[in-house]
């Protein structure tokens, strides 16, 4: 027999409200009280629902322990969430899936690291694959700078509040793209969508605007290996 749904949600508003509060409080004591009855039982929910959700069962640690794991990893990340930046629940979620996205396919290639050497894959390039890792950290690097380039410049390149927003909620993902281990176009989007409350319309053109600007200073970036922050904009300054 299915068990009936109770129709309580773990995660509510007033959750987000405790988590604002707790970032902001200074007082240690205090911050003990809310965490403890505001935050932790909501938390421990999400843990554990994401780790069914995801199904990510490689680890060599019992459920409990990954759960608590789960746990500590969103304490963590905690402060980095302000009013104003979307929902917390959809926030903490993608946090807690990329952790163990992140944590299960380590502990994965680390079991296939310890199988018998008979497994041993004897047709790799290891020229091409230092190659390819070389090409990641070069393209780690630009991004790296990309992000600054565009924080320093993000009022002139963005004359509408709307539009900076956007950009900034953008520009915040690929500061923070070691975290997010898989995601897809729709969900970004909406993750961009409740931390700008802005229509996809909208976060498209500012997507649009940003890929030109990638590809320019991708272009800049390649011949010196550095981007300068005073650079100018071909398509905005002429």
């Amino acid at each position: 027999m299915a068990r009936k749904k109770t129709g309580k949600r773990y995660f509510t508003k007033i959750t987000e409200m405790a988590i604002i509060a707790y970032n902001q409080c200074e007082d240690d004591r205090l911050r003990n009280k809310i965490y403890n009855r505001f935050i932790h039982n909501a938390f421990d929910k999400l843990a554990e629902n994401s780790i069914h959700t995801w199904k990510t069962y490689y680890f060599d640690v019992s459920y409990e322990d990954v759960k608590a794991n789960v746990v500590a990893f969103l304490n963590e990340k905690i402060h980095k969430f302000t009013k104003g930046k979307g929902k917390a629940f959809s926030y903490f979620t993608v946090i807690a899936r990329n952790y163990l996205f992140n944590e299960n396919n380590n502990n994965y290639a680390r079991m296939k690291a310890k199988a018998d050497i008979s497994m041993i894959d004897t047709t790799r390039n290891i020229t091409n694959e230092v190659t390819r890792n070389n090409q990641v950290e070069s393209k780690s690097d630009f991004i790296d700078q990309y992000v600054d380039y565009i924080d320093i410049n993000l009022f002139d390149i963005f004359s509408k509040e709307r539009d900076q927003k956007i950009a900034d909620s953008i520009n915040e993902l690929f500061r923070a793209r070691a975290d997010l281990y898989s995601y897809n176009k729709k969900a970004l989007y909406i993750l961009i969508r409740e931390r700008t409350n802005v229509h996809t319309q909208y976060i498209t053109k500012v997507v649009g605007k940003l890929k030109m600007i990638y590809t320019e200073l991708l272009i800049e970036y390649n011949k010196d290996g550095y981007l300068n922050p005073e650079y100018k904009l071909k398509d905005i300054y002429g």
